[in-house]
């Protein structure tokens, strides 16, 4: 049986979805499918099944179904789990019927939304269940695949992660270039609180002087990049649960656990969105 690890997700912009599949179609496709004209009569029917071939979180189920309704608007597709299960190899994630020229035609761009999704979405969870038992909430980053950005995100949302900005707008993160310009972590945190604006006032910190400086200057929350499991232990005993604590930099399969139970709050990961590998997910004839 298909295993839920996820509650309903929300669903990425529908916008951003419907610019994704319009320009991977155009693309896939140019000015037409030229093997299927050629290899598949007019009116040829197919019945098709989406199958994992390897253990994965689904995602992209509902993005693959809007890349048919495209190229072939009048064949069915029939989900048979939702974005955020965990499904064993062999499990039909979906079932299509329709003209073979329309659905031929849209399988790479399904595939490839889907395989990549579910790939990020996979990976994520891996850390997720890593993290199990401990305070520390896994976070994505803004190191994605430039124009995919919110899918990526979703993703990462259906493997269980939280999202960190998406964009630069959504609060300050202030890191080393920026400390750099202003001279010092606590003027740049200082400049930052200064704008106005409301919005949250993070401060990247490469040293414990650093996390000292950035508290005393109104940081409202703190990245630790590329810490040690002694520093990160010495930033949670020293702040004593006045602001959120997030780790950043070395974080992989084999050191994330250790680095959640140093007490940290939140624990960012730019592997699981640049580094993510896409998963086997095919499409072949129903039996």
């Amino acid at each position: 049986m298909p295993d839920p690890i996820a509650p309903p997700i929300a669903p990425p912009d529908a916008a951003d979805v419907d610019d994704a599949i319009t320009r991977a179609l155009a693309e896939d496709i140019g000015e037409g499918d030229l093997t299927t004209r050629a290899t598949a009569p007019a009116g040829t029917r197919l019945k098709l099944e989406m199958r994992a071939r390897k253990p994965v979180v689904v995602c992209g189920i509902d993005i693959a179904r809007e890349v048919f309704r495209r190229t072939v608007p009048e064949a069915s597709f029939e989900a048979l789990v939702a974005d955020g299960t965990r499904v064993e190899a062999g499990t039909v994630l979906a079932r299509l019927e329709g003209p073979a020229a329309g659905l031929l035609t849209g399988e790479r761009t399904a595939l490839n939304f889907v395989q990549m999704l579910s790939g990020i979405a996979t990976l994520t969870r891996r850390f997720v269940d890593l993290t199990d038992g401990t305070k520390a909430t896994v976070l994505d980053t803004r190191k994605t695949i430039p124009g995919l950005r919110t899918l990526s995100k979703f993703a990462t949302r259906t493997g269980g992660a939280r999202n960190h900005r998406l964009r630069l707008d959504d609060w300050y993160l202030i890191k080393d270039n920026h400390v750099a310009v202003a001279g010092s972590v606590g003027e740049a945190t200082r400049r930052a609180i200064a704008a106005g604006t409301g919005k949250l006032v993070q401060v990247e910190c490469d040293t414990l002087d650093q996390v000292a400086e950035a508290i005393e200057a109104g940081a409202e929350s703190l990245l630790l990049d590329n810490m040690g499991l002694d520093e990160l232990r010495q930033a949670v005993a020293f702040n004593g649960g006045r602001i959120p604590l997030e780790a950043s930099g070395g974080v992989n399969l084999d050191t994330v656990r250790a680095i959640a139970e140093t007490g940290v709050d939140l624990i960012s990961i730019g592997a699981i969105t640049q580094s993510a590998p896409a998963v086997d997910i095919g499409l072949d004839l129903a039996e």
